[in-house]
């Protein structure tokens, strides 16, 4: 005789208790969000604010000028917008203006336009320039906003940049701190905002 069971000799049918008999399942609806519409608006909060953060620390930095130096192209209290990956991308060229560390304070930020480029021999004559010995057509600096300054030949060191404010009686610029290396250069001026009669591309 064996442990194994016999359906065949039991002779019966066993028969579930009430207990037992499994009924049909009830479908269970899901459960209602009453602040559903909040969680959405907070989420797409969140998410403005990490892409927001980004195009800030990466591509796009809002900034006051403050100072009369690059005037007309720039006037003190505007707002403008400085791209900071933009030279990642392309070389630095005449004429750009650009944000960079002050050399005798880099907790300080300047901003002027590139004249001089790395190997450019630069001589300013009562106040017209001239780059590698040709004058230099510098439409943006209206005759209201020159003087008569005089700078001996300057060459411009590898990866330097000799920079100019527009404003020239109102500018410290290369012509007192010399060219600026590459290392201090963080962005370019590139949109205007505000007031919004300078709303567009800076020039």
């Amino acid at each position: 005789m064996g442990n194994s069971a016999d359906p065949g000799s039991a002779g019966e049918m066993a028969l579930a208790t009430p207990s037992e008999v499994i009924a049909a399942p009830v479908p269970v609806l899901p459960p209602v969000r009453v602040s559903s519409g909040f969680g959405v608006w907070l989420r797409d909060l969140v998410i403005s604010l990490a892409i927001s953060a980004f195009i800030i620390i990466f591509l796009y930095q809002p900034v006051k000028v403050e100072g009369t130096s690059m005037m007309p192209s720039l006037v003190d209290q505007e707002r403008i917008f400085v791209n900071k990956f933009v030279y990642r991308l392309e070389p630095i060229e005449r004429g750009d203006i650009v944000v960079f560390k002050y050399p005798y304070d880099p907790s300080k930020s300047y901003i002027k336009r590139v004249i001089g480029m790395a190997g450019d021999r630069i001589r300013i004559d009562s106040g017209q320039v001239y780059v590698n010995g040709e004058a230099l057509d510098e439409t943006y600096v209206p005759p209201e906003y020159t003087d008569a300054r005089t700078l001996s030949d300057v060459v411009v060191p590898a990866n330097s940049y000799f920079v100019l404010g527009d404003h020239r009686s109102m500018s410290d610029d290369s012509r007192n701190f010399g060219p600026v290396n590459q290392s201090f250069i963080y962005g370019k001026a590139v949109f205007g905002y505000w007031p919004m009669d300078k709303l567009g591309r800076v020039r």
